[in-house]
């Protein structure tokens, strides 16, 4: 029996590469010469595509994919992905959610403590020799009874907050709505919220419409003594403002899994002592990159099984 042609469209981890060919007759749009000219050629073959939220599906690719009626990505993120035109299209989008908020959720909680607690300048503090020479780091600061602020509530945002509870932290919330049965103190103004708290965690999906809700504004109301992580997206911080008050500890602390212009990152943040930098790896664990391929496949499966 011949297998269902499926087209990806942009890499992928070896093992979800393995896992769809073992279903599928796979082929790689991005290993293609001439990735339209093979478009034009192949395109009514495929009803499946894959693609990833780095790779992304923007209305002219949608264009070209004339016989897709599913295309399943790997991650959770829908900002790379035009849905609307899609849908419009007759298109079904599938992603991968829940099975990274775990993994999210620490990566921002191992932010918080690796900001706060200066994990970072004080193993180059102790690499140099500084500390075997008499010199003593400067203290660091708690989170026990802080209160945080998340900006956004939803999967990975619910499961932050619990994480923190468990820190004996004041967990608070800003969201456009306040969430029926939550118990967490919500905050209608941002700006507010910032200036009550110690610490302020993005967690919001990317887009236009939150882009730089984390305004310059937010940033200096959290002030010199407050910490700011994002394992959100680049994009819902002012990243100029960010950088700048960084550098001028207008802003006490930060730290940052993401970026406006990935993989780029603002050279002035690398001198800096004040901030912790990851290259996009909140859920990239083994084991939840691993659960996110499966998800993908079964997407797939799913779709095809009529469920």
């Amino acid at each position: 029996m011949s297998k269902q042609p499926l087209l990806i469209l942009g890499p992928l981890m070896p093992y979800l590469i393995e896992e769809l060919g073992k279903k599928y007759e796979i082929e790689k749009l991005y290993e293609e010469k001439d990735a339209l000219g093979f478009l034009q050629a192949h395109a009514p073959r495929f009803e499946a595509a894959v693609t990833s939220t780095f790779t992304g599906l923007k209305a002219d690719m949608i264009d070209l994919l004339t016989a897709v009626k599913i295309v399943s990505s790997f991650g959770v993120g829908t900002d790379s992905l035009d849905v609307a035109y899609a849908n419009k299209k007759g298109i079904k989008i599938a992603n991968t959610p829940d099975v990274l908020n775990e993994d999210t959720a620490n990566m921002a909680i191992t932010l918080l403590l690796a900001s706060t607690r200066d994990i970072v300048a004080n193993d180059r503090f102790v690499r140099e020799g500084r500390w075997a020479k008499g010199e003593a780091a400067p203290l660091a600061l708690g989170i026990e009874g802080k209160k945080v602020g998340l900006v956004g509530l939803g999967r990975i945002g619910s499961v932050i907050a619990t994480k923190l509870l468990a820190f004996g932290c004041d967990v608070v919330y800003h969201t456009r709505n306040k969430k029926p049965d939550i118990s967490f103190k919500h905050y209608d103004n941002l700006v507010e919220m910032a200036g009550d708290c110690a610490a302020l965690i993005a967690i919001l999906p990317g887009g236009e419409a939150t882009q730089g809700v984390i305004s310059r504004e937010v940033l200096q109301a959290l002030g010199p003594e407050g910490t700011f992580i994002n394992v959100a997206r680049g994009t819902v911080v002012d990243e100029i403002a960010l950088v700048e008050l960084l550098k001028s500890k207008e802003l006490g602390r930060a730290g940052l899994d993401v970026f406006v212009d990935e993989p780029n990152v603002p050279a002035d943040l690398f001198a800096l002592d004040n901030v912790v930098l990851q290259p996009h790896m909140g859920s990239a664990t083994v084991e939840t990159r691993k659960a996110m391929a499966d998800r993908v496949v079964s997407n797939l499966d799913n779709y095809f099984a009529a469920k």
